[in-house]
């Protein structure tokens, strides 16, 4: 069974501390709520040396660069220790690694993050649990994918620029609605103007 505390969107992200691997391959105790300011990408996967896993890892490091143009931060948990986290980003691409991806990765071995955050398995691994979080410490969106299902970076990025959008402007953001694009007026005259242009 997957233990759950129902929806966090709206609600404060579960503060923790706990050791990672960070992005010069060192180890370093890692608080959540050091990261209050900047926008924050914490998701969940099952486990190091796997399969879908590695996909994903790998993509949001290649998108990092986007992140961080956001004032955003990427950050990556799983079930294994530190130590398997560095020996995985130590095995090259071609051996089944990651390479030095440039983000931590959080050693969650007694399980309470992915058990706080309501995305624990079986009480053995975490769903592909993903959770945006605002400057404030205030999580605005989140997504859980069965194992098998791979999330979709663009998809993220998607999100936070819709949320930056809205924090600038007031407006809301609509269906497919992508970064450069209006927003919609959060009233029935906005709703009917929107939905009139696109007739």
């Amino acid at each position: 069974m997957c233990g759950s505390l129902g929806t966090l969107v709206t609600q404060e992200a579960p503060d923790f501390t706990q050791q990672a691997v960070m992005p010069d391959n060192t180890f370093k105790d890692l608080t959540l709520s050091n990261y209050r300011g900047t926008y924050v990408v914490l998701f969940f996967y099952p486990l190091d040396f796997t399969f879908v896993c590695p996909s994903e890892i790998i993509a949001f490091d290649r998108k990092l660069k986007e992140f961080k143009d956001r004032n955003c931060e990427v950050i990556g948990v799983s079930v294994d220790s530190h130590f398997t986290h560095r020996a995985w980003k130590n095995t090259p691409l071609n051996g089944g690694g990651i390479g030095n991806v440039r983000y931590p990765l959080v050693a969650d071995l007694t399980k309470d993050i992915a058990r706080r955050y309501g995305v624990l398995l079986n009480d053995a691994v975490a769903l592909r649990g993903l959770f945006l979080i605002d400057k404030g410490g205030i999580v605005r969106h989140m997504l859980i994918n069965d194992l098998p299902l791979g999330r979709s970076v663009d998809e993220v990025l998607r999100m936070l620029d819709a949320l930056q959008f809205f924090e600038a402007h007031g407006d809301v953001c609509p269906a497919n609605w992508r970064k450069g694009e209006e927003g919609m007026k959060p009233t029935a005259d906005g709703v009917a103007a929107y939905l009139a242009e696109r007739a």
